[in-house]
């Protein structure tokens, strides 16, 4: 895709504009970058400018959107039961009334003693919209590791209403390269993200997607790892479209200023 695009604007700018705002009380965050203040026909010319690169954008979502779902798909002939609010089910069960499955592999470890507050944040962004997928012959549920009191007293806290299962007593999670076992040889590598790489930790994020036809059959047609599960956090693309963005530069890690929605100072 060609990006080359002239963003030669003659910028009137005026820095005597106070961009200091109060947020909540707190010392305001600070802009990335500088404001370039100018007047409403020059920033309509650089948004009509900008709105270019959005709508190729736009056409190359559309266009790898498809070709994400012209990928070949692997018939699933392993049996994984999971623990959920109705007890033990087989994951043709996970469909409910559909035929197409998402699952979110949530990081919730046998022995951690809480929950991957990332996941929890993605999780936030699931609720209320269960109704509008199964309109549109999808279910989505959550599948941790974890034993499932763990997961329902978490969903419970939280407040979620979209299905929590635990993939306890299965390879579920092992099979799907969201879970691993550390290796007793430090040099051995797993597998994530389609490549191999060191161990860190005993689980890692990631969705898969499932089709179940007619006969039954259950097919995976796609799982995506790290970064591609972003598509999923609204709150993030939210972030994405204001001045400051995620602002997540300079932490520990990107995610360190991020609680559990219960658990934010003063709040």
């Amino acid at each position: 895709m060609d990006w080359t695009v002239d963003w030669t604007v003659d910028w009137t700018v005026d820095w005597t504009v106070d961009w200091t705002v109060d947020w909540k009380g707190k010392e305001a965050m600070p802009l990335n970058h500088p404001p370039r203040v100018v007047t409403r026909e020059h920033w309509l010319e650089a948004r009509k400018r900008f709105l270019y690169r959005e709508k190729q954008f736009n056409r190359e979502r559309d266009a790898l959107n498809e070709a994400r779902r012209c990928l070949p798909w692997v018939k699933v002939d392993k049996t994984y039961i999971f623990d959920g609010d109705g007890g033990k089910s087989e994951l043709s069960e996970l469909f409910g009334k559909q035929s197409q499955l998402v699952v979110y592999h949530f990081m919730y470890g046998l022995n951690w003693s809480s929950p991957c507050k990332s996941c929890s944040f993605w999780a936030d962004n699931f609720n209320g919209i269960a109704i509008h997928l199964q309109h549109r012959d999808i279910k989505l549920v959550a599948v941790g590791h974890a034993p499932y009191p763990k997961l329902f007293a978490l969903k419970k806290r939280m407040g979620w209403c979209f299905d929590f299962y635990s993939s306890y007593d299965t390879d579920f999670n092992f099979d799907f390269n969201v879970s691993f076992r550390e290796p007793s040889d430090k040099s051995a590598k797993i597998t994530y993200n389609y490549q191999e790489e060191p161990y860190s930790m005993d689980e890692l994020p990631g969705v898969s997607v499932f089709y179940k036809d007619a006969d039954g059959r259950i097919f995976h047609t796609y799982s995506t790892y790290s970064r591609g599960i972003d598509m999923l956090n609204g709150a993030y693309h939210l972030m994405d479209i204001t001045p400051i963005g995620r602002d997540e530069k300079g932490l520990d890690y990107s995610m360190d200023w991020l609680r559990l929605h219960d658990s934010y100072d003063g709040e």
